[in-house]
């Protein structure tokens, strides 16, 4: 695939990579393992789930203040490089983006990006070493432009992986704002079973985007994005949580999809309003759909026939608390999960969402 072929224009960028996991970002757990320069900027700004900002007219010991990652003018060696371990146990990749964020006359001029597998148990200092030399490169040097979003899809046959880390390659030096590696997280294996062989394992969050869950869609996303519902931990304020405008039109609700990274049985929910305290939602409810009720690459829409309760009823909510349904308040039975539905009545902001039950085991 060459890379006109391969590339996205900014305003299709999103579009594009709904329906996948940004997995370069802190807020996933993936970190900088080692680099080649990092004089003016850090490159652990490059994992910053928010765009790059701009602070014109400051000014630190080494120079312009940037929101990105910056070497030294004149590196003598072909390009500058950054290690990244991805925070999954391992993922596919379908596209990178580089975001050129406020760098102008000093952006990095083309950017390749390759990656690796490395088996559990591997130091990090292994994969971290210059000479490392299990690397494949899934994407050839492309061109980048000064501040501005560029991305381009990997080749079908590199997308499946499983990859551990990424190398990023600038060409020849300069400043890139952020990458962003679109993908999916693929499952780590199940736990050891609980008991005499046969018996399903034990309970584990299947919503999480650590474990392959994906955000579909929401009714709304003015404030903050619902992919956010997915991300481990609590955050640290309302920006990393999902947010809907208000409502003015009696009987409005909004809505969030979800795909499970882990099918499997539903035995509790927990439905995070943490930092939202004058904008959580009135109350929630719980949707699912059971395995075989959606066809293999359908995106179900909210109106889709088969979903069915998980949650009983409208559950009341609170500013800034964790709610968990449990026990008589999960209607979901045994039956087998594909998809889960978050409704906020009736409008208003979640930090996270989770599913947590038995995986199903083939």
């Amino acid at each position: 695939m060459s890379e006109e072929e391969s590339y996205i224009p900014a305003s299709l960028i999103d579009p594009t990579f709904a329906h996948t996991t940004n997995l370069a970002s802190n807020a996933l757990n993936s970190s900088i393992l080692s680099c080649s320069n990092e004089y003016f900027a850090a490159a652990s700004n490059l994992l910053t789930p928010t765009p790059p900002i701009n602070r014109p007219g400051v000014f630190i010991h080494t120079g312009a203040w940037y929101d990105g990652w910056e070497t030294r003018r004149h590196n003598p060696a072909p390009y500058d490089w950054v290690v990244i371990k991805l925070g999954v146990s391992s993922a596919s990749i379908q596209g990178v983006e580089i975001d050129t964020g406020f760098f102008t006359g000093n952006y990095g001029e083309k950017a390749s990006l390759q990656a690796t597998y490395a088996a559990p148990g591997t130091p990090d200092s292994v994969v971290a070493d210059e000479g490392y030399e299990g690397w494949e490169t899934i994407l050839p040097p492309v061109a980048c432009g000064p501040a501005q979003r560029r991305a381009w899809n990997v080749a079908e046959e590199k997308v499946a992986g499983p990859y551990t880390h990424v190398r990023l390659l600038m060409f020849p030096d300069g400043g890139f704002g952020r990458v962003r590696v679109y993908g999916t997280a693929i499952p780590p294996p199940p736990p050891p079973a609980v008991g005499v062989e046969g018996e399903s394992v034990g309970e584990e969050e299947l919503s999480s985007a650590l474990v392959g869950a994906v955000a579909l869609g929401a009714s709304d996303q003015h404030y903050t994005p619902c992919s956010n519902l997915l991300l481990p931990g609590r955050g640290k304020d309302m920006g990393d949580g999902w947010e809907t405008a208000r409502s003015r039109v009696q009987g409005h609700v909004d809505w969030a999809i979800v795909k499970l990274g882990l099918e499997g049985e539903v035995s509790r929910v927990v439905v995070d309003t943490k930092d939202f305290r004058g904008n959580f939602p009135r109350a929630v409810r719980v949707h699912g759909l059971v395995k075989g009720s959606v066809a293999e690459g359908e995106v179900p829409g909210q109106d889709h026939p088969g979903w069915v309760e998980v949650v009983k009823g409208d559950q009341p909510c609170q500013a800034d608390t964790e709610h968990v349904f449990e026990g008589a308040d999960v209607v979901a039975g045994s039956r087998t999960f594909t998809h889960v539905k978050l409704t906020l009545v009736p409008d208003g902001g979640v930090k996270r969402f989770r599913i947590f039950g038995r995986r199903s085991v083939a």
